[in-house]
């Protein structure tokens, strides 16, 4: 027997009480492609609006195997020890065959997802730029509408994720390991360039002194780099998070960048930033939905990707007819 639909109103109440029941259906409604859902949704966010915002995006990423959901997990448990509301928002990688997400973040966090003072929502990557959920920003407002105090965005670590989520977070975590060779030889000068602080994961055991050689590395690394425009010097830092050392240095850190950012204004800039990444991005991906939407440019790609097989038509020229066909299209409709 299917749920009975919650009424705006209720969805509404729901998050400002903090129940997490309808926070997650409200988070379902969001995701959802049928008009009537994205109508409600929109609805829900723009009376919840004035009510976010007040909270410390955290965005997280990191090399395979560094031991990211664990991190997330006893980091995680720190933050709530500390008395904060946490949201980790993990972003899953989608099939690009049938769609379908591995969806274990809850497996993978179990403790953290018992936690009274936790909620973890993992969300399917779909077909989005970076593989990252097209709605995060929308779930991100809605958990601090319900009253969540700290956001860990998680990226699935892969193409262009890494860039997306740091347009939508306050700050930018990149963790690393030590001891798997050359530790400076795999990484893309983007992706230093965007954190806000490296943190080296594992440095514990045997592992302590190779993790303090690469600190060192990567700090010298960090001095090639232009300065941060808001007077933050980037940290590399060193924790385990399997035996919990580290991470308070971490947690202290990042209050200190806050500190920073908002008494030079930086903070409310770059929240502004954000809003302007969101605007272009919707833009864009409307754009894209108009143009393969119109059916006289989906008659016409199909003819103009079997010209380009055979050769008749180069790419560029191929390009420049439909976008014509799709100008002219737009005046007549």
């Amino acid at each position: 027997m299917p749920r009975p639909r919650l009424s705006t109103a209720d969805y509404i109440n729901g998050i400002r009480e903090g129940n997490r029941f309808v926070l997650s259906r409200a988070i379902t409604l969001i995701e959802s492609r049928l008009p009537a859902d994205r109508e409600q949704a929109d609805a829900i966010i723009q009376t919840l609006l004035p009510e976010s915002g007040k909270s410390i995006r955290i965005g997280i990423t990191g090399v395979p195997g560094v031991g990211k959901s664990t991190f997330i997990e006893r980091f995680g448990m720190l933050v709530t020890d500390y008395g904060k509301k946490l949201a980790v928002l993990a972003i899953d990688p989608s099939s690009p065959v049938t769609g379908g997400s591995i969806m274990g973040d809850k497996t993978r966090m179990e403790q953290l997802s018992h936690n009274p003072m936790a909620y973890i929502r993992p969300s399917p990557s779909g077909s989005s730029l970076g593989g990252v959920s097209r709605k995060t920003r929308e779930t991100m407002l809605l958990c601090e509408a319900a009253g969540f105090e700290v956001i860990f965005v998680e990226t699935v670590g892969v193409g262009q994720s890494e860039t997306a989520v740091h347009s939508m977070t306050d700050f930018f975590l990149l963790l690393m390991l030590a001891g798997a060779g050359d530790e400076l030889q795999g990484i893309k000068k983007g992706i230093m360039e965007m954190a806000d602080a490296v943190a080296i994961n594992k440095a514990d055991g045997d592992n302590i002194k190779r993790a303090k050689i690469a600190q060192a590395e990567y700090r010298n690394a960090l001095h090639f780099f232009p300065p941060k425009p808001y007077g933050w010097q980037p940290k590399v830092l060193t924790c385990s998070a399997l035996e919990g050392n580290g991470l308070e240095d971490i947690w202290q850190m990042m209050q200190d960048y806050r500190r920073l950012t908002e008494s030079n204004g930086w903070w409310e800039r770059k929240r502004m930033q954000q809003q302007e990444a969101w605007l272009k991005e919707l833009i864009a991906e409307q754009l894209l939905e108009n143009f393969y939407g119109n059916m006289m440019v989906k008659t016409a790609l199909q003819d103009k990707l079997a010209a380009i097989q055979a050769g008749r038509q180069h790419v560029p020229h191929a390009v420049a007819d439909l976008m014509n066909l799709y100008r002219e299209a737009q005046k007549h409709s």
